[in-house]
């Protein structure tokens, strides 16, 4: 067993207040949640109107099918035009490595 995960950084567009950075944060995490099948939220910068931070989470039973999960789930963070992706952190670890 494998096991993934990354971290979004992002800056906000136009945002004034957390209702309003809600309301740009929540869509992106359902459809990445719809989209690819995997565990995501909210993760950090939560008390921050211009910054968020989603975190992404998926198993699978090889490294391949993980990367390309994660690849796609980056490359669908990075085209949002309502943020701006400032960093992302990436691991992935065979479940034998965790003690």
């Amino acid at each position: 067993m494998w096991i993934g995960w990354c971290e979004f950084d992002f800056l906000l567009g136009d945002v004034h207040s957390l209702k309003q950075k809600r309301s740009v944060v929540k869509p992106i995490v359902a459809e990445i949640r719809r989209r690819y099948g995997v565990s995501v939220a909210e993760v950090g910068h939560l008390d921050l109107h211009r910054r968020a931070a989603i975190g992404v989470g998926v198993v699978g039973p090889d490294r391949t099918h993980l990367t390309e999960v994660l690849d796609e789930v980056e490359r669908f963070g990075a085209s949002r035009p309502e943020v701006q992706l400032v960093a992302v952190r990436r691991r992935i670890i065979a479940a034998e490595d965790i003690d």
